[in-house]
């Protein structure tokens, strides 16, 4: 019986074998299916296909759900960055009871401002009008909360043109300019700022005087009238401390200079501030010999003209005198105590 009954089991098993090869067994993974291994066709599969038995479709092997893609954050795009402006460089305050001259760098154009050994102050010129705010920088790092006199040498835009903001800026008690106008904007904008801060032009001529205690401060020029040459106008003061004394002529040119000379001026000084940036047509031989310098400063930037011109160093050289130029040597300051100068600049040694 036993016989009979294993030999039917047997016959079953084969009987079955192809239906379950065509099943293509497989243990089901934790998903639920399972790669397909035989007779994958027959059931519209793929070799090695992954699929379900639970009621699911065939399909390739689930991946894990997927993340949100993130896109990255763009980097902002770099603005172009600008050209930072040249660091100014400002003079250092000098101890009280000297007399300071401080030859302002102001590029192609001119400013200087005086300090008498009794805290007074002078500012000649104040630049073109993109110099103003740096004139009103070089003033407050020198502790200039008043200006006793304001010297307007003529109308030309380098010497005027940062007045009107040096006006806004600080207290300015007088203002000296010749009697020459100009129809500029640069002139009108000067004479709106004086009127603005309630002040009035005093005329400048050959004898005036700018009141200042301790010090001689006389104007030489201009002597004549010169029309519509308004560097001849030019506003000539010179400074005069115990044995020391400086000239400014502004841009004063031939005519001016030998006027001067023909009026017999006293035009000896330690110190010359040359005339119109060093061109040719200001300091002749004749009056480079009447004045005999030690010093000659040229208030020079980048330009056009040709300033300094090659032939008036040359003549200075040959003069003996020492040459400081602001596109060289910054900011200048000249320090007097009345018998002997000394200097201090804001670029390379000082003298």
């Amino acid at each position: 019986m036993k016989r009979i009954i294993v030999s039917i089991f047997m016959s079953l098993v084969l009987l079955l074998m192809p239906v379950l090869a065509e099943a293509h067994p497989g243990r089901t993974d934790g998903d639920g299916g399972h790669y397909c291994r035989t007779n994958c066709a027959k059931w519209g599969l793929e070799d090695g296909e992954y699929h379900y038995h639970n009621g699911g479709s065939s399909d390739s092997k689930p991946t894990a759900t997927a993340k949100p893609a993130v896109k990255p954050t763009a980097k902002p795009t770099p603005k172009p960055t600008a050209t930072p402006a040249p660091t100014l460089l400002l003079p250092k305050k000098q101890n009280v009871g000297t007399l300071q001259v401080y030859f302002f760098d102001v590029g192609q154009g001119d400013s200087t401002l005086i300090r008498t050994p009794n805290n007074q102050y002078v500012l000649i010129d104040g630049g073109d009008n993109t110099q103003g705010k740096n004139v009103v920088k070089y003033l407050n790092a020198l502790g200039v909360k008043t200006l006793d006199a304001m010297v307007a040498t003529h109308p030309d835009a380098d010497h005027i043109g940062g007045l009107d903001d040096v006006l806004k800026a600080v207290d300015v008690k007088s203002v000296y300019a010749p009697k020459v106008s100009h129809t500029t904007d640069t002139y009108k904008d000067f004479l709106t700022a004086v009127k603005n801060e309630g002040r009035t032009i005093k005329s400048v001529t050959k004898g005036g005087t700018i009141p200042l205690s301790g010090i001689e401060a006389n104007f030489l020029a201009p002597i004549n009238t010169y029309g519509d040459d308004l560097n001849n106008w030019s506003a000539v003061l010179k400074i005069t401390y115990k044995n020391n004394s400086f000239l400014f002529t502004g841009d004063a040119e031939l005519k001016s200079e030998n006027d001067m000379l023909a009026d017999g001026l006293a035009l000896k000084a330690d110190v010359l501030k040359v005339g119109h940036h060093g061109s040719n047509s200001s300091t002749s031989k004749a009056f480079l010999n009447a004045v005999k310098p030690q010093y000659s400063l040229i208030s020079v930037g980048k330009n056009n003209y040709g300033h300094p011109d090659s032939g008036i160093l040359t003549r200075l050289k040959n003069a003996d005198t020492s040459i400081l130029r602001t596109d060289q040597k910054g900011t200048i300051t000249a320090i007097s105590d009345g018998s002997k100068i000394s200097f201090t600049t804001t670029k390379g040694a000082s003298k």
